[in-house]
């Protein structure tokens, strides 16, 4: 991390890096405190498109954690920003949860079936075949096709289970037509975030548990990266990727006294 800035501003994915199953990882209730007395700005992101932020907000706080709402960045939201610089005033028909919808509401977008501009795919644990076959027709008849985040899978107590990155690869199949992803590893979304707190990347940091999409998503969006082994990612794994992480830890934990 020769000649690098300062860092003055953190983001910091959710999953795997400062909650697991619905546990805090030891040490995250610390680095959050560190960030917020420090009055550093940071973000909370997650590429999950359920949630609006005051839905993750409360969830964090029951675990302990005290993210403020203004402090949460989605690929939801990420993907509302994107396309308000497109299409400014558009329509969507989307499939997805509240944190997609509201997000879309929120940038005065129409939601409808009837000649959208967009196609937006989003996660939810209700994937329909009606709905997957709506949007095929949409896209062949010439909305452009946007998803909120490529994950193929997604957690939960029982096992893996089928993402937006999965069913985009159905109606792809279907249509022909690739979507454009807006969550990471898209560096707009760490842009996008960063904006959002008035940050600059050249003295940001991003934290995360996977390879191919945190720290791949912050060093093209030119920032500092922290690897923890927390998450998906293990250490024999590092080498096999063609980039590489400013620096490897073990948690959060190791990171509070660089705040």
């Amino acid at each position: 991390m020769a000649d690098r800035k300062p860092i003055e501003s953190w983001l910091t994915d959710m999953d795997g890096v400062l909650i697991h199953e619905g546990v805090p990882i030891p040490g995250a209730d610390a680095f959050i405190k560190k960030l917020r007395e420090s009055g550093r700005p940071f973000l909370v992101l997650t590429n999950n498109s359920i949630y609006t932020p005051r839905d993750l907000h409360a969830r964090l706080r029951r675990m302990g954690l005290e993210v403020p709402i203004e402090n949460i960045w989605t690929s939801a939201l990420a993907t509302a920003k994107f396309l308000d610089d497109q299409r400014p005033n558009g329509s969507a028909y989307v499939i997805g949860e509240a944190g997609l919808t509201t997000a879309l509401h929120d940038i005065g977008y129409i939601l409808t079936d009837h000649e959208p501009d967009y196609v937006v795919l989003g996660e939810t644990r209700t994937y329909s075949f009606e709905a997957m076959t709506k949007a095929v027709r949409l896209i062949n008849d010439g909305a452009r096709f946007i998803c909120t985040n490529p994950d193929e899978t997604g957690p939960s107590a029982e096992g893996p289970l089928p993402a937006t990155g999965a069913v985009a690869a159905l109606i792809t199949k279907a249509t022909g037509k690739q979507p454009y992803f807006a969550g990471k590893p898209n560096p707009l979304m760490m842009r996008t975030g960063l904006n959002t707190i008035g940050a600059h990347s050249e003295s940001s940091a991003m934290i995360g548990d996977r390879m191919d999409t945190d720290v791949l998503a912050g060093i093209e969006a030119g920032m500092q990266t922290f690897l923890v082994l927390t998450g998906l990612t293990r250490p024999e794994q590092v080498e096999n990727f063609p980039y590489r992480p400013s620096q490897v830890v073990d948690s959060i934990a190791d990171l509070v006294d660089l705040v």
